[in-house]
């Protein structure tokens, strides 16, 4: 048992800590309250060759696997969780193509996102059916002029990265949408600017600002043999199992930007004679918090190297799980203390501890509430995929 990074990775992770501290901190508060879509950050990203990490090196990326991609967006969510979210949705839409697509969807698809020249975005949640996936209506009926094609109509909400993308992957039934019937739901890849694709509305969101959450309807939108991956509920499932590491990043990094901010402060602030950093309370505090951290990272780095060997099926989904649930929870437990140990200038925009607060809510919902995963959990120990004997 072997803890300690490789070179390479530990390189990888020293140049993503300097550039997250030369670039990144300093344009944080500005994203947040312009909501703008930080594009210089974007191109940073695509210069320092790191929005292809989990992408393999023949089609375009670096082959860094999901443990990169996992100690990358540590590295940058420790000062701004909305590029975390830039950085993970490299994966989660091209993960459902790497896992399930055709060779010839890879070489179409992957190189544009490794290079930074195309963006895309996963289309699941509907108004209805949020972790109730198979509470979807999104419907696709076969195209009868064209033989293998689809016609699909339907709203997905809630999509990260909509606005930015060039094309998705949209998830759909093939049956009558009202069944629950998993084996009629099928994957597809629609271009942005296919006939019948609008993006009528931009959500207003609490936090995790600068990269849009969209509206996306389907009006009679045809998609051709070429772009249907299939996959099944099978293909949902595995796709978000793959992406409980690098989400739980995103929470390990808040969580560590969020006590080391609160800790810098309480060292220099005074009160009673003496430092609040002085009071055993307070210590005792950010020691039990600095704790759950390190159990948050032991977790996330095991579910990082368990994906990266393509342990991400029913199996393996209770250590999986854990790794989303703890960081997420983790993320929120920090981002309350440090809001606390700054006090009332915690709750003030001169800090940043605030805008952890908002943004660390966002990871216990997405791709997974806390308690889906706990679900997963709770059924893993109970079928014995996780038992100890």
């Amino acid at each position: 048992m072997d803890f300690q990074l490789t070179e390479e990775l530990l390189g990888l992770q020293q140049t993503v800590r300097r550039l997250a501290q030369d670039k990144i901190k300093p344009r944080a508060r500005e994203i947040d309250t312009t909501g703008a879509y930080p594009q210089d950050l974007f191109d940073e990203f695509k210069k320092a060759d790191l929005l292809g990490l989990c992408i393999p090196e023949e089609y375009g990326g670096s082959g860094a696997g999901i443990m990169g991609l996992t100690l990358t967006i540590e590295e940058v969510t420790k000062y701004s969780n909305v590029l975390g979210l830039m950085l993970l949705l490299t994966r989660l839409p091209t993960g459902p193509i790497m896992i399930a697509g055709t060779e010839e969807q890879k070489q179409r698809y992957l190189p544009g996102i490794a290079k930074g020249t195309h963006r895309a975005a996963f289309c699941l949640s509907e108004p209805g059916a949020g972790s109730d996936v198979a509470g979807m209506q999104t419907r696709a009926a076969e195209d009868r002029d064209v033989k293998g094609g689809y016609i699909l109509n339907g709203t997905k909400c809630w999509i990260s990265g909509g606005m930015q993308a060039d094309w998705f992957v949209v998830f759909a039934k093939t049956g009558d949408p009202s069944s629950r019937d998993h084996t009629q739901i099928c994957s597809f890849i629609v271009e942005a600017d296919s006939p019948g694709v609008t993006r009528p509305r931009v959500d207003r969101k609490m936090g995790v600002k600068g990269i849009d959450t969209t509206e996306i309807v389907l009006d009679d939108v045809k998609v051709g043999p070429s772009q249907v991956i299939g996959g099944g509920f099978a293909l949902v499932m595995q796709s978000l199992n793959a992406m409980r590491p690098i989400v739980a990043a995103r929470g390990l990094g808040l969580a560590e930007g969020a006590l080391m901010y609160a800790t810098e402060y309480v060292k220099n602030r005074p009160a009673f004679g003496k430092t609040i950093a002085e009071f055993q309370g307070i210590q005792w505090e950010i020691a039990k918090c600095a704790t759950e951290i390190e159990a948050a990272r032991l977790l996330t780095y095991r579910a990082a190297w368990l994906a990266d060997q393509g342990k991400f099926t029913k199996e393996y989904v209770p250590m999986l799980s854990m790794a989303k649930y703890y960081a997420s929870e983790v993320a929120v437990k920090a981002s309350g203390l440090a809001v606390q140990l700054l006090g009332a200038a915690g709750y003030m925009e001169d800090h940043p501890t605030e805008l952890y607060y908002r943004d660390a809510r966002q990871l216990t919902i997405v791709e997974g509430t806390s308690q889906v995963q706990l679900g997963l959990i709770g059924k893993g120990v109970l079928g014995h995929d996780l038992w100890w004997d």
